[in-house]
């Protein structure tokens, strides 16, 4: 008997297509004479297809929604997180049994980061089982290397950057933070071998410029000596290893997001779950053991205080307001470190900085008018070149998307 040629070969069908509801009236053929099979398809399965075919017209407008609503989160609970910040490591109490002309302030930052790691591990946890109702935060054995090596550079960077504000003020430590473009496009271009068109670049050194222009023109504070002067050179380098780390920590945690072939498909809750629980783990290890570690052994940058668990807890317990403070710091921390894995899982880590970096420029204005400071006619123009550098940047992403829609169009 002879073998029968299939009508229509087996086709495979995307995991995608198998979550569609199949239609109830089956396709309709027709065969011609020569053997060809043509399918007439059901009204249904035209409109299947019709509004597949129209979904890639409305992703844009999605993305853009997305992009909206994570950048307004990243805004709201940063800025009121570094008010937060400063208004924590800049208020003056009278010591205890002291006379009130002495007056101590909050200088725990391995203490404060590991209260806000814990907060954000419980917060990511709970919208991670929440989204997916699992627990699976590691997706491939071969993603934990680059999650320790996020983690290591993420808690390295943190006393880095509080050790440089006792040597730099506030603004300062702000407007250095916006530089950190420049080191993630460096790293990306020397570790991943990407490659950027002439305008980022000329972005990047407006908004480098910017800065350096505002920390030039930035006012001596009343009674600074030559030693104050000399600390600020040393304060801008603890700045500078500071950045540096911050760059590592977007470029490899943007790597992981685009490698799931190499580390297996990573959500961004993920991700803020397992760095948080191993900052947590890191930086708790930390303040239990350091008491019992000689003072020679311990670097200088985080050598605040061996007894800094101790100090800081007897610290809350003379001044209970400063508690509240605290724990809104890491309530706006852990809020917004979900919308910022939100940005990097669907965006990418420059569009992230660059967001990241409007913030800190208006965390610097917010400060600026809460606190009753002025900014002069320099630092106003630093400001401008930062703010147009991100506009042009904004303006140009937006030219390059019309252009790739408009292609993508032309060739249907």
């Amino acid at each position: 008997m002879a073998r029968r040629k299939q009508v229509a070969p087996l086709q495979r069908i995307d995991s995608g297509e198998i979550m569609q509801t199949p239609s109830d009236e089956p396709e309709r053929r027709a065969v011609y004479g020569n053997g060809h099979v043509s399918k007439e398809q059901s009204p249904q399965t035209k409109r299947r297809r019709s509004s597949s075919s129209r979904a890639p017209s409305q992703a844009p407008s999605s993305g853009v929604l997305t992009l909206l609503v994570c950048v307004g989160g990243i805004y709201a609970s940063f800025l009121t997180w570094g008010l937060l910040q400063e208004r924590i490591t800049t208020t003056p109490y009278p010591a205890d049994g002291s006379a009130q002309a002495q007056q101590e302030y909050f200088r725990f930052p391995i203490v404060l980061n590991t209260i806000q790691s814990f907060f954000a591990f419980t917060s990511g946890s709970l919208y991670l089982l929440y989204k997916t109702k699992s627990f699976h935060i590691l997706p491939r054995r071969s993603a934990f290397v680059p999650l320790v090596l996020v983690t290591l550079t993420t808690t390295l960077a943190s006393p880095f950057g509080y050790a440089s504000l006792a040597h730099v003020d506030y603004l300062t430590f702000v407007l250095a933070k916006s530089c950190k473009l420049l080191p993630v496009m460096a790293l990306h271009v020397t570790l991943f071998r990407k490659r950027y068109p002439l305008s980022k670049y000329l972005i990047v050194l407006a908004v480098t410029g910017g800065v350096a222009i505002f920390t030039l023109y930035h006012p001596p504070k009343p009674g600074k000596t030559t030693k104050t002067q000399s600390s600020s050179v040393y304060g801008l380098t603890l700045l500078a290893i500071n950045l540096l780390f911050d760059g590592l920590t977007n470029t490899v945690q943007d790597h992981i997001f685009s490698s799931p072939h190499r580390y297996g498909k990573t959500s961004g809750p993920q991700m803020m779950v397992i760095l948080n629980l191993l900052g947590t783990l890191l930086m708790g290890a930390y303040l239990l053991v350091t008491p019992y570690v000689p003072e020679p052994f311990i670097p200088a940058f985080v050598k605040t205080d061996t007894q800094e668990l101790a100090t800081a807890m007897s610290f809350l317990a003379r001044h209970p307001k400063v508690f509240y403070d605290v724990l809104g710091f890491a309530a706006c921390g852990a809020i917004g470190q979900l919308f910022i894995y939100a940005t990097l899982e669907r965006f990418s880590s420059l569009l992230l900085v660059t967001v990241t970096v409007t913030r800190k420029m208006l965390t610097m204005v917010l400060s600026v008018v809460w606190f009753g400071k002025s900014l002069s006619r320099g630092q106003w123009m630093g400001v401008g070149l930062v703010f147009g550098g991100i506009a042009a940047e904004a303006y140009i992403s937006h030219r390059e998307k019309k252009e790739k829609e408009r292609l993508k169009n032309k060739q249907k």
